[in-house]
């Protein structure tokens, strides 16, 4: 028989109780502060609650403000609370935090839930979005696998909470909660994922798309649209369902949409996809050294990371341009490549070039990875000569096959390279940049960093100075050898292809890009004067005071020569390009600007007499496809060049508002085109540049206007009217012959 327990006993253990229970709750507050104190582990301190740290990557951004690309360890930007669709913000809280803007960091609520359904085997997340902001922003290893461990992060959890919402208010929370959270392929905060999923800003995400990224916060494997489209679907739909209970959506607004499909507009976040890669790796480096040279760094004066700093680079590059180039390049190469392929159709290309070959090898990133092996050379060219999988570039995409590397040095031997930039020559600013074919495969860019021989594009620097001197471009010269004799050396006697006979106006002569004509004027100005004025346009490899140079027998690059032509449609003045107009630190901060210093380099009456040339060259001359072939009809000048050998391929294109340079050719001299024919500038350059144009000229919303170039407006006194000379010199012979 069971005793009855007296109202003393009752009030002995309801005190025992009691003790033991405001015990428990005393120690559990103890430990809370001692968490507080980071005696369980440091915790982030108030300065950095104030600036919480995160991989930010840095934006580049084109003129008209899209983005052009980023720097990045975490492909991460962040955003305003006015910049994100309430879309995102509604599927967030229905799906992760219902009592999000009730609670202050914790929700006991929904925790004493959660341990209910942990007795009857129900697993349920519990933290809060204030409480997955403080793991994602301040845990470095992220959420913890072991039962005890996680249990004490739980709790700091709890702790950084509390201090968010003391500091933060809601809207601040959940702002920077979507710009850490993690939506997988390389896309870190809703900024990075609308563009990498959506091609959109954040602003712009419909419910479904929201609900698509927000699904993504569950798994970033199992729900990622990309690797898993059926569950991510599944997911949305939920997650929309999840919005209509707690009305942040319509019934019928769900019923439809759930229909739809994911609509993916997926773009991968890496350094070598998306537009203008090469600009964007010479961009880095361009930086990085302005940073070290002007000593601009951070408050507390450590250096600036481009990759995790989340620097703004504003560039003048035109999204739609950049696009019409890549477009262009890619386009007519495809042509060409296989063009080039037949050419040597049934012959030996690498016959006699062993030299090249082995230089190839000698340079690839295989050659080298194998000597930091400690391979021999003999165990190296084993390798070389060992069939493997290999993946190279072709026009149709990469292809994985079996192949000797060896094998792969000759195929990219024979592989065509190309290069583009176009620029506004009044203002500087560079509007498009194609360094290469492809960034992943060939990263060196040919419009920068390489040079070229170029040729005939040379050959309006003589004439510049020729003009400069006097000479008319309805001066009739004889087309015939000339020989020019050189202090110091063996006297230069040009050769020439395709000469035409008989006496020729130097406007006839820079059309049809005659040899003879250029040195008969190089002999009249003197190599000094040619190479000076190719210098003060901005020429910046060595130009060196030879004869030859008439014929463009030295190097330079597609950056350089673009700028020089822009001397010519910029009325004489060069306007040196320029592609960073400023760059900001996260805060809007600006730590850089630039603005180009134009400099006059040559008479504007000379500068124009020489845009009737070079258009004479398109409408009469060499270039005559632009407009004949290709239908580009607007009041454009230019200048094809081709090479010893048809080695290189140039065309330089000008126009009042926008001026290019084309080059084309294989990575090694030694390689090149059978026949001028199929080999020359007109062939290889030109049709990039007329596809560019057309692209431009069609786009009304860039306007770039089809009108020719305005004359001085105090007139001009050379005559480049050949009716008009012809009349002239008729009247000065009579006026001669009458002793007048």
């Amino acid at each position: 028989m069971n005793k009855s327990l007296s109202q003393d006993d009752i009030r002995k253990y309801n005190y025992r109780l009691w003790k033991l229970l405001i015990g428990a709750m005393v120690i559990f507050a103890l430990f809370i502060v001692a968490i507080g104190f980071g005696l369980f582990g440091e915790l982030p301190s108030f300065r950095d609650i104030e600036h919480p740290k995160s991989n930010q990557a840095s934006e580049i951004v084109t003129d008209d403000g899209r983005i052009l690309g980023t720097y990045f360890v975490q492909n991460r930007s962040n955003v305003t609370y006015q910049e994100i669709s309430p879309n995102v913000i509604n599927a967030l809280i229905a799906t992760e935090d219902i009592r999000f803007k009730e609670h202050s960091g914790i929700d006991f609520k929904r925790t004493f839930t959660i341990f209910l359904y942990a007795l009857i085997g129900k697993k349920q997340g519990g933290s809060t979005i204030t409480q997955q902001l403080a793991l994602n922003l301040f845990s470095e290893e992220g959420r913890q696998k072991n039962f005890a461990k996680r249990l004490l992060q739980k709790f700091q959890e709890w702790v950084i909470a509390v201090k968010l919402e003391r500091n933060y208010t809601k809207e601040e929370i959940i702002v920077m909660y979507l710009n850490t959270v993690d939506f997988g392929n390389q896309a870190y905060g809703i900024k990075s994922a609308a563009r990498v999923y959506f091609n959109t800003t954040p602003d712009k995400l419909t419910v479904p798309q929201a609900a698509t990224l927000v699904g993504i916060l569950k798994g970033i494997t199992r729900y990622s649209p990309t690797r898993n489209p059926d569950r991510s679907l599944a997911r949305r739909n939920t997650i929309m369902g999840l919005m209509v209970k707690e009305d942040f959506l319509t019934q019928q607004q769900y019923d439809t949409d759930k229909e739809t499909s994911l609509g993916l507009k997926f773009s991968a976040a890496t350094v070598n996809d998306g537009i203008a890669p090469y600009f964007r790796a010479v961009l880095k480096n361009d930086i990085r050294r302005i940073f070290e040279e002007r000593s601009i760094t951070k408050p507390d004066g450590t250096p600036y990371d481009l990759d995790r700093d989340g620097l703004r680079i504003i560039t003048t590059i035109n999204y739609d341009m950049q696009i019409y180039a890549e477009e262009a390049q890619k386009e007519y190469m495809k042509i060409l490549q296989a063009s080039f392929a037949k050419s040597w159709k049934g012959r030996n290309p690498f016959k006699g070039k062993e030299l090249q070959i082995e230089q190839g090898v000698k340079r690839s990133d295989r050659y080298k990875a194998l000597q930091i092996e400690g391979k021999s050379e003999a165990e190296i060219k084993e390798d070389f000569n060992t069939p493997t999988r290999l993946t190279i570039f072709t026009w149709k995409g990469n292809i994985d096959t079996l192949m000797k590397p060896i094998d792969s040095v000759k195929y990219y031997k024979m592989l065509l390279r190309n290069a583009m930039m176009a620029m506004d020559p009044q203002t500087g600013y560079v509007k498009a940049w194609v360094g290469g074919i492809n960034y992943e495969h060939f990263k060196y860019d040919q419009v920068k960093m390489g040079t070229r021989q170029v040729g005939s594009t040379a050959k309006p620097f003589t004439y510049a100075v020729a003009v400069e001197n006097g000479y008319s471009p309805c001066f009739t010269v004889l087309n015939e050898p000339v020989t020019i004799e050189v202090p110091g050396s063996a006297p230069w006697t040009p050769r020439s292809g395709g000469t035409v006979p008989g006496y020729l106006t130097l406007q006839k002569g820079l059309a049809l890009s005659q040899n003879y004509i250029a040195a008969y004027l190089m002999k009249q100005v003197g190599p000094t004067a040619v190479a000076t004025l190719a210098k003060k346009m901005g020429i910046s490899s060595d130009v060196p005071a030879y004869p030859s140079i008439a014929l463009g027998s030295f190097d330079a690059s597609v950056y350089d020569m673009v700028g020089a032509y822009s001397v010519f449609a910029n009325k004489g003045v060069l306007t040196k390009p320029t592609y960073i107009l400023r760059i900001e630190d996260k805060n809007g901060v600006v730590l850089h600007t630039e603005k180009p210093i134009p400099v006059p380099v040559m008479n504007e009456e000379v500068a124009y007499i020489m845009t009737r040339m070079l258009r004479g060259v398109v409408t009469n001359g060499t270039g005559w496809r632009l407009a004949g072939k290709y239908g580009v009809k607007a009041a454009i000048g230019g200048k094809t060049g081709t090479t010893q050998n048809n080695s290189d391929g140039w065309f330089m294109g000008i126009s009042p508002q926008l001026v290019a340079g084309v080059w084309t050719g294989c990575e090694d001299r030694a390689f090149h085109f059978t026949s001028t024919a199929q080999g020359d500038g007109a062939t290889t350059a030109l049709p990039i540049f007329a596809g560019f144009m057309k692209r431009v000229y069609a786009n009304p919303k860039l306007k770039i206007s089809q009108a020719d170039f305005e004359p001085p407006k105090n007139g001009v006194s050379i005559i480049y009217d050949c009716n008009q000379y012809q009349q002239q010199e008729q009247k000065t012979e009579l006026d001669e012959k009458l002793g007048f």
